[in-house]
This record gives C-alpha cells, sequence and structure tokens, in this order.
C-alpha cells in the first residue's frame, strides 16, 4: 500500500507541479507584452472588474493555484506512503 502512495504522489506532484507552472506562465504572458495600442485604449476605458486580461489573468491564476494544491496533496501521499512503508 506504501508504494502505491508513493507512486500516486510522485505522480500528482509531476503533473500538478508542471501544469501550475504552464499556467502561471500563461497568466504572467499579456503582462510583459504590450499587446495592441488600440485594445488597450478601448480597455483602460472599462472598469478594472470588466476588463478582459483582468479576468483572463485571474482564471488563470486560481487554476495555477489549483494545480499547486494538487502538487502539494501529491506531497502529503508521498509522506503518508513513506510511513506506511
Amino acid at each position: 500500500m506504501g508504494f502505491l502512495l508513493v507512486g500516486c504522489g510522485l505522480t500528482a506532484l509531476a503533473i500538478g507541479g508542471w501544469r501550475g507552472y504552464a499556467l502561471a506562465r500563461e497568466a504572467l504572458a499579456p503582462l510583459v507584452h504590450t499587446g495592441d495600442p488600440t485594445r488597450t485604449a478601448i480597455e483602460a476605458a472599462r472598469p478594472v472588474h470588466a476588463r478582459f486580461r483582468v479576468r483572463l489573468f485571474a482564471r488563470r491564476v486560481t487554476a495555477a493555484a489549483a494545480w499547486l494544491v494538487v502538487a502539494l496533496y501529491g506531497l502529503y501521499l508521498i509522506q503518508a506512503g513513506s510511513v506506511a512503508l
């Protein structure tokens, strides 16, 4: 049973860490690039919570955090499996 927990934990850690990193990069990419000046001017007239880039950033950061929670759960499974060995 311990080997199964460690194996599942390693899998969750690898996949969760990889997906969390990838989504964090996707969330930060629009902040690094300037984008289209016309679209930036149009979005500047909208309230902050109604801007597409802000909503997209919040969605991606939330998804990245959720994947990092999966990775942390993988660490817990590794620890629980190593105690069972």
